[in-house]
């Protein structure tokens, strides 16, 4: 079973695929971080963001994935990445560099990939999968589709909640800075942030991290329930 959770920055949609799978015990995977260490490979090298650039660059990277208990840690071409990709920095160039066909071709193959080769070796197992193009573009057949949203200033005070400084110029720098990356996400020609047509839009900004992980453990359950 494919479990598919969009929404833009903030509306929890990480926290909640990450706790769904812990519930479950199926594999967390998060696609976000594929493009943050693609968009730090672009960084690093200096590179400007372009097509040319990443039909030269992308198909030498080595992105991959460890899930564990104590979150997903992330290596690049061998090397632990995890704490340098998380950071606004980084989460901009994430945004900037999925906007590249080239780009997202191949994380989208390496998606498929990764949930394939999980599927194949736990007949009994799923994937719940997190982004931005999940429910539309890389698993459109998803058995559950979630697509979370959350007012921006609620995502702003959520983003700023494990930081140290809270203060009213730090909140509206990130909500500005959400409200950029929204629009970037929007408006790219491939694959922009949207629900798919037939996702369970579920607002966030009221409910706590426990409530969206049952409204999706709910979903799960009935699905199952419904093929059994």
């Amino acid at each position: 079973m494919i479990v598919a959770i969009d929404g833009p920055a903030g509306s929890g949609k990480s926290t909640t695929a990450r706790r769904v799978a812990d519930r479950l015990g199926w594999l967390y995977l998060d696609t976000g971080a594929m493009y943050r260490a693609v968009g730090l490979a672009f960084r690093e090298r200096g590179l400007p963001v372009t097509d040319q650039a990443a039909v030269d660059l992308v198909p030498a990277l080595d992105v991959r994935l460890d899930p564990g208990p104590a979150g997903t840690r992330v290596a690049l071409d061998g090397a632990d990445v995890t704490d340098r990709i998380r950071t606004a920095e980084a989460a901009a160039d994430a945004s900037r560099v999925s906007a590249l066909a080239p780009v997202r071709a191949a994380m989208v193959a390496l998606q498929r990939r990764v949930a394939s080769g999980y599927q194949a070796a736990h007949a009994d197992g799923g994937v719940v999968v997190e982004g931005r193009d999940i429910g539309t573009v890389v698993f459109p057949d998803a058995d559950v589709k979630f697509f979370l949203v959350a007012d921006l200033d609620a995502r702003a005070r959520r983003r700023l909640a494990d930081g140290p400084d809270a203060a009213p110029a730090a909140l509206e720098t990130v909500r500005a800075d959400l409200a950029a990356r929204d629009l970037r996400d929007e408006s790219r020609a491939i694959a922009p942030l949207r629900a798919a047509a037939d996702a369970v839009t579920l607002d966030t900004t009221a409910l706590t991290i426990d409530q969206q992980v049952e409204h999706v453990l709910d979903a799960v359950r009935r699905a199952r329930a419904s093929s059994a």
